[in-house]
């Protein structure tokens, strides 16, 4: 725990005062405890600091006649006095903090409320009991962590952006796989913290430029069987039964999670495409849903060798049916206004994905230093979806030809990724780092579309067609830190090389890229006080062209509003840089970000018109410069009320030209959220959330601003073992995403609309396990 002492300014003749406190039965370092300096002769203070990293600390006092307390939640305090000066220098050595049971529940109390620390090279969410013992799932607790947003499908986003790269214990996992729906299986009493890193170091994967988060989880150990069950029901239709089980004895934990559920996810969309050469004006309103059912089970291991090496096994897997009714409604109109042609287009979609991934870790710790270990993961994950379309047209006003058609998807991916981490402290203040990361993506899309002609299904070959996708990426990374009681760095490179590969099987046209990067980072903190901290880095990263960002085959659930992509996209680079500063003041926590990206071959979707029919293309354009202030509170101003609020300003400059067509701009945008948590009698907590975002400019568009609200309730029964939760997503169903483009030929205008999610969920803990959520994920 952190506490505001500044050091006093000493005159006369100083003493330098230094030790290292460490805990007495393992003798690792304790970090942040507090030395406090007061005087023999009449008990005044004298100043007093916080232990380092490596459990370090030096202070001066005017004197010799000082006594030393050395105190740290959980432990009981050493004092000391009557020291033994030399050469102007106390050197007390080691000094040993025993924990004491007594100071337990002052433990709890002092304990009870996260906090948000900094590292080396990263933000570190501790979890307190004010959320671990709330039974809220890993979704919920990431929803409190500064610069980090959850929405109703699971999807998580950093400072806004979504693709965040997601680890457990620092390293992929089936918890956190996009194809399963185990995260919000994940309970807050599992959870140790939470780190985020916003500027990642070579030691990371380059992907992405969203950042990374990292979910440690707890080590202590639970003999016995514990476990949770969940059960979830809303509106739209939103069900769901989940059950978590956990066996643990000395050598094996054995861990199995099941889950099964059915939900709807309705979207009111329309869209107006006006061709200003014709003045002709397509008009379309209606509402898509996707309906599933889906299944979820994972099973798995850790095998305890002895107390150095441990061994996991684990897998997970998921299979969805879905179906996807939706009605749409077309008017086509002239310069005029006057109604040509209308008819309705109608959709029935039936598809099957069934998804499995598996993973095998093991992990070897040295004796010498709890830092010092051996990591080597295997991760494998299959994707399948079996996809049947059909569309029909039904003209309801004047003539149009528009057939019926159908669509036939038969899409298979396949992800392996092996990976080797090995960190050695080299000595206290100094860790090397080196490791190597293969991943290997194998895609393959077949894809038909077929028109109905004279009653009979005929093949449309313009359409039909089957698009293969192969990336390999191989990694090699080092970094060297060095950590201080107040300054540290940390600097690495990593080396990237990529095959990427994609062959349109109908026409043969294959296309190979290759391409051979380096990655460097650096990283540097300071503490200028316990109270203040700075950071700053910089990273160099990659966003990789993914599958539909290359496949150039047609959507045609709406034919005159085409998604395709570019199979001769190129990668975009972007060097980050950003300087941070967290600062405590008394029951608020401030936390500052000023960041600047510079980006080239941005991907940007650009979208042309003729006839009336939109097709939107992911193209390079240009070069983009981002520079961004990021500020996060937290503020407890009484036991039952805690503010949280995020506020992210950037102002970017735009530089690119396609085709002749210049798209140079400069703008911004802003976000905002801010949430409130009161604790209420009878053991109901309140929540309620806030968000704006502001309008914003891309290449063609201006994309509308969003303000919307988000509430929750919820009430622990049965003594802590059950929990009542109630959630309402958009709860002033204001959540409207609005988009226009003006351009010299065409007019463009897309609005989305979701409405509001309510959930209401039961859940319940045996054994000594933990009330827990469970929730879904979607694949897309």
């Amino acid at each position: 725990m952190l506490l505001p002492f500044a050091s006093l300014p000493l005159c006369g003749q100083s003493v330098a005062i230094t030790g290292k406190v460490v805990e007495a039965v393992q003798n690792t370092p304790v970090e942040f405890a507090t030395v406090l300096l007061t005087s023999l002769d009449n008990d005044a203070s004298l100043g007093g600091t916080t232990t380092g990293p490596d459990g370090s600390f030096a202070l001066e006092a005017p004197h010799s006649r000082v006594r030393i307390q050395i105190t740290f939640i959980g432990f009981a305090p050493r004092t000391l006095a009557n020291f033994e000066q030399e050469g102007g220098t106390i050197d007390l050595g080691v000094v040993q903090l025993a924990q004491d049971q007594q100071t337990l529940e002052e433990v709890v109390v002092r304990a009870e409320k996260s906090q948000t620390v900094f590292k080396l090279d990263k933000r570190v969410f501790n979890v307190g009991k004010d959320l671990s013992s709330t039974g809220a799932s890993a979704l919920e607790i990431l929803n409190n962590v500064p610069s980090v947003n959850v929405n109703i499908e699971g999807e998580i986003a950093l400072r806004g952006s979504t693709g965040v790269q997601i680890l457990i214990n620092g390293k992929p996992s089936v918890l956190a796989s996009e194809q399963g729906n185990a995260l919000g299986t994940l309970t807050a009493d599992m959870i140790e913290r939470i780190e985020v890193i916003t500027n990642p170091s070579a030691k990371y994967d380059a992907e992405g430029t969203s950042g990374i988060i990292n979910i440690v989880l707890k080590k202590e150990e639970r003999d016995g069987i514990n476990g949770s069950v969940t059960l979830n029901t809303g509106w739209p239709h939103n069900h769901s039964l989940g059950l978590s089980l956990n066996r643990r004895t000395e050598k094996f934990n054995l861990f199995s999670q099941l889950g099964a559920g059915y939900r709807e996810l309705p979207n009111d969309v329309r869209s107006t495409n006006q061709d200003l050469r014709s003045g002709n004006s397509l008009l379309s309103e209606g509402e898509e849903f996707r309906n599933e059912n889906f299944y979820n089970f994972i099973l798995g291991a850790d095998y305890h060798i002895n107390e150095a090496n441990v061994l996991t096994l684990s897998g997970n897997f998921a299979y969805e049916i879905e179906d996807q009714p939706s009605a749409t409604a077309f008017e086509f109109r002239d310069a005029a206004g006057q109604l040509l042609s209308a008819w309705e287009r109608t959709e029935s979609t039936q598809a099957t994905n069934p998804k499995w991934q598996y993973e095998l870790q093991y992990k070897k710790d040295f004796e010498d230093d709890e830092e010092h270990m051996l990591l080597f993961s295997a991760l494998g994950s299959f994707f399948g979806k079996s996809q049947s379309s059909v569309f029909d047209n039904n003209t309801t006003v004047g003539d149009t030809s528009y057939a019926s058609q159908q669509t036939r998807t038969d899409f298979k991916e396949a992800e392996y990724t092996f990976k080797l981490d090995y960190t050695r402290p080299v000595s206290e203040q100094f860790t090397i780092e080196t490791g190597a990361q293969y991943v290997a993506t194998d895609v393959s899309n077949d894809f038909a579309v077929s028109n109905l002609q004279d009653g009979l299904w005929a093949n449309d070959p313009n359409f039909t067609n089957v698009f293969e996708y192969g990336q390999q990426v191989l990694g090699l990374y080092g970094t060297g830190g060095y950590e201080g009681g107040k300054w540290g760095l940390k600097v690495g490179l990593r080396l990237e090389s990529t095959i990427l590969n994609t062959l349109l099987a109908t026409t043969q046209t294959a296309n190979e890229q290759r391409f051979l990067n380096l990655f460097p980072s650096a990283h540097t903190s300071f503490k200028v006080t316990p109270a203040l901290s700075f950071q700053a880095g910089y990273s160099r990263r990659v966003f990789r062209p993914r599958l539909w960002d290359l496949n150039p085959f047609f959507n045609i659930r709406n034919n005159f509003s085409i998604r395709t992509g570019n199979p001769e996209l190129q990668p975009e680079f972007t060097d980050s840089y950003e300087v941070s500063a967290i600062y405590l003041l008394g029951q608020a926590s401030l936390n500052f970000s000023l960041y600047h990206r510079y980006t080239t071959d941005v991907v940007e979707r650009v979208a042309t018109v003729a006839d009336n029919v939109q097709t939107t293309t992911p193209q390079n354009i240009g070069t983009n410069q981002s520079t961004g202030l990021e500020a996060n509170f937290k503020y407890s101003p009484k036991a039952w009320l805690s503010l949280n609020g995020d506020l992210n300003y950037n102002y970017f400059s735009r530089k690119g030209q396609l085709e002749g067509t210049s798209f140079n701009f400069d703008a911004d945008q802003w976000s905002a959220k801010v949430t409130a948590k009161l604790k209420g009698p009878a053991n109901i907590d309140f929540e309620i959330t806030g968000h704006y975002r502001s309008s914003f400019q891309t290449v063609q568009s201006i994309v509308e601003d969003q303000v919307f609200a988000d509430m929750g309730l919820r009430k622990k029964v049965l003594n802590g073992r059950g929990v009542i939760n109630l959630s309402v997503r958009d709860l002033f169903a204001s959540r409207v995403q609005e988009s226009t483009a003006e351009q010299a030929t065409f007019n463009l205008y897309n609005r989305r609309f979701r409405g509001r999610f309510i959930t209401l969920g039961f859940s319940y803990g045996f054994g000594k396990g933990e009330a827990m959520e469970f929730s879904g994920q979607k694949r897309f």
